[in-house]
């Protein structure tokens, strides 16, 4: 795992993981990583040490499934973690010997620490390399020492957007923030850059390397934590660094709502840190660690949103049997919002798009879009401007149907109209190449998939692939099984979604699906809250409390009111919603208004020309306050819960197939609070009794939507079988 060898008196210790494909810090490789630091720092010929990769990448962070290990056992157990981690880090530093990092690819994470605890630190000019502490993302803090010694290298400002956002960043950025001290332009550059500042500052030079929050201990000769370190830019007490604790914690309570607790134990770590000595201050960092990687919240993020996601990226639904396909030639029908939306991200990967609809200059509009953005991509400096070009001529606009002649996948993006559906279906499907994968897709976001194939000359070939608005930012595809749909087109809808970059999740065929169905029950139930009267304001800020992105009005309004009543009233038609449903009452009041969401300037909430929005004053006349209003708690309780009992009803009828996939699918699809794992793992966070319990007494008070199923009974009745 770990390669030692020594050139011209210089140790290069080299990580090189067999075991794992990419080179992270876990229980086998940080003793090996540490004998070699020790053999290197007790052999006296040798007079500095380069620590880099024979991988592509530098050290990609911690293992997490070691942190997940850990997580329910005593917090000593996670402490240890973190201490052995500041010992062997911390002996880089005083080891007396000048040591360099020579990242040659990206360092995350601990890989990043490491890099740290050098005394410089060189990087390879590599577009692809990235370098951050990202531990925030998955509910952690850097426990190796990232708390203090990035803030006592390039200051307090500076630092703790990286820490607090997990930002990573390129190459060049690093050095203009002071993360990395040089960059070289090749691997012999920069082994020889690092060999020749270790001559500098070696040994020969009768001094010994010292981090500026370091000094010599006269008496023992030791090298120690200096108690009087200056942070640049100024100290926590500083008035600079007062400001920005003050402001920041209000800051991080607003966007946080408390319910992720690593942001706030940063703040902690770096305010208490930074007023005591490096040695201290690592003590400090161990026990703000302990606590929130020991927390539901880091165990939920990294099972969800790391283990989970990467699990799903690699097909973890896709058929293991069926061999790999490669969609070269894509049809899309309809260049509106979202035909355009798939026909960028498609084109974006390679793949060559032709994007139909009735008019050349429908169509064209579509393309449009992918050129608006990526003018913002060069604007941002996230798209170079060579590409555009390249990527924009994989387009090709039409509103001939033999224009979609030798596709290999088609998919439909056009209105949720039954019989428009069909008609395009009939007409396009024959163009699929003969040679090809042959897979026609819908893109619905709740008519039934077997319905809709019921206009295909190859039901088995046919299947949903339901992306989200706006196709660029939404990660998620939900990709639906009709009845008769074969593994091959799975198969071919899974190969198709990893290579635009989407996380895939497989649902099988029901009205709504599975995304749709539960977003839906959000929306509905702060209608149900409006329409008993309950302070519009307080139902919005329980959303954004619980920890969705916006509130369940706001989000209404988004979707469009006279979709919520078409869809609605379709149901009630099907004899699938009831013919009192509060979604169609209020929807359809707002409809007859004329006040149909932000596409009219007018929903739940007024929309100003400048985009600032406030809620509709007529909000009072149409739903009278009652005099007894619910506590935040009750609002929040209601709007999670009841998206939550649902997802364990898709679960339960088999819509959604796997606990990932309605997880994951929950958190990207629809905004479900990712600090609870996901929908399903909702009841799991808050426990199955209490989840039980809790149901009833909702479906008691408000409606038997909250009623708990037999299943979750069952469960309660025996959790350890869970």
């Amino acid at each position: 795992m770990i390669k030692y060898s020594i050139d011209q008196n210089v140790a290069i210790i080299s990580w090189e993981m067999t075991s794992s494909p990419m080179n992270v810090l876990n229980d086998e490789s940080i003793p090996q990583f540490e004998a070699a630091l020790q053999q290197a720092m007790a052999d006296e010929s040798v007079k500095g040490l380069i620590i880099t990769s024979a991988k592509p990448e530098f050290v990609a962070g911690a293992d997490l499934k070691m942190i997940l290990r850990n997580n329910d056992k005593a917090p000593t157990e996670m402490l240890n973690v973190s201490s052995e981690l500041n010992r062997i880090f911390r002996s880089i530093e005083t080891s007396g010997k000048p040591t360099v990092a020579a990242i040659n690819g990206t360092a995350l994470g601990g890989g990043y620490e490491i890099c740290l605890a050098c005394h410089h630190r060189i990087a390879l000019n590599n577009p692809k390399t990235l370098i951050g502490l990202v531990e925030v993302t998955i509910g952690l803090l850097p426990g190796a020492g990232g708390t203090q010694r990035l803030p006592r290298m390039i200051g307090i400002q500076a630092a703790l957007p990286l820490l607090l956002e997990g930002k990573k960043v390129g190459v060049q950025e690093a050095k203009n923030l002071g993360m990395i001290d040089d960059i070289a332009e090749s691997p012999d550059e920069m082994m020889a850059k690092a060999r020749a500042w270790i001559e500098a500052n070696g040994t020969a030079t009768g001094q010994k390397p010292l981090k500026p929050w370091d000094e010599i201990d006269r008496k023992t000769g030791k090298i120690v934590g200096k108690d009087n370190f200056k942070v640049p830019g100024g100290n926590v007490q500083s008035p600079v660094g007062a400001q920005t604790f003050a402001a920041g914690t209000a800051m991080l309570m607003d966007k946080t709502k408390g319910n992720y607790p690593a942001p706030l134990e940063i703040m902690a770590c770096v305010y208490e840190g930074l007023q005591v000595n490096i040695d201290r201050a690592l003590v400090i960092e161990a026990r703000h660690f302990v606590k929130v990687a020991t927390s539901k919240v880091a165990k939920n993020l990294i099972q969800t949103m790391f283990l989970g996601m990467n699990e799903a990226n690699k097909g973890a639904s896709r058929p293991k049997d069926r061999p790999k396909t490669d969609v070269k030639k894509l049809g899309i029908l309809g260049a509106g919002m979202m035909g355009a939306g798939i026909a960028y991200v498609s084109a974006q990967a390679g793949i060559e798009v032709i994007l139909k609809d009735i008019s050349v200059e429908a169509a064209e509009k579509g393309k449009d879009y992918s050129r608006g953005l990526l003018q913002k991509g060069v604007e941002r400096g996230k798209v170079h401007p060579q590409n555009v070009d390249g990527i924009l001529s994989l387009i090709k606009p039409t509103a001939d149907t033999a224009d979609l002649q030798g596709c290999d996948l088609i998919i439909e993006a056009v209105f949720e109209n039954r019989e428009l559906k069909a008609q395009v279906t009939k007409e396009a499907e024959p163009m699929l190449a003969s040679d090809g994968l042959r897979v026609f897709g819908s893109n619905t976001s709740t008519l039934p998939i077997s319905g809709l194939a019921d206009a295909s000359v190859n039901s088995a070939n046919f299947i949903g692939i339901h992306f989200f608005s706006p196709v660029d930012k939404m990660m998620l595809v939900e990709i639906i099984m009709g009845k008769h749909t074969s593994d091959y087109a799975l198969a071919v809808a899974i190969d198709f979604t990893r290579k635009i970059r989407k996380t895939p999740i497989v649902v099988n065929d029901a009205r709504g699906f599975y995304t749709s169905r539960c977003f839906g029950t959000y929306s509905s139930e702060g209608m149900e809250l409006l329409k008993e009267g309950v302070n519009p304001v307080l139902i919005e800020n329980g959303g954004k409390d619980a920890g969705m992105p916006v509130g369940p009005l706001a989000v209404t309004d988004e979707v469009a009111l006279d979709l919520v009543y078409k869809i609605a009233g379709q149901g009630i038609k099907d004899g699938a919603v009831r013919k009192d449903d509060t979604s169609y009452d209020v929807a359809k009041k707002f409809v007859d208004l004329g006040r149909l969401g932000k596409k009219s300037k007018a929903g739940f909430y007024d929309y100003a020309d400048d985009k600032s929005k406030k809620l509709w004053p007529g909000l009072q006349d149409l739903f009278p306050r009652s005099a007894d209003q619910p506590t935040l708690d009750e609002v929040k309780t209601r709007l999670l819960y009841r998206q939550a009992v649902e997802a364990v009803r898709c679960f339960e009828e088999n819509v959604v197939r796997t606990k990932l996939d309605a997880d994951l699918g929950s958190i990207l699809g629809w905004g479900f609070p990712a600090y609870t794992g996901g929908a399903l793992s909702f009841v799991d966070f808050v426990g199955i009794e209490t989840f039980v319990s809790t149901c009833d007494r909702l479906a008691d008070q408000y409606g038997e939507r909250f009623r708990p199923t037999e299943q979750l009974r069952e469960r309660a009745r025996k959790p350890e079988a869970v």
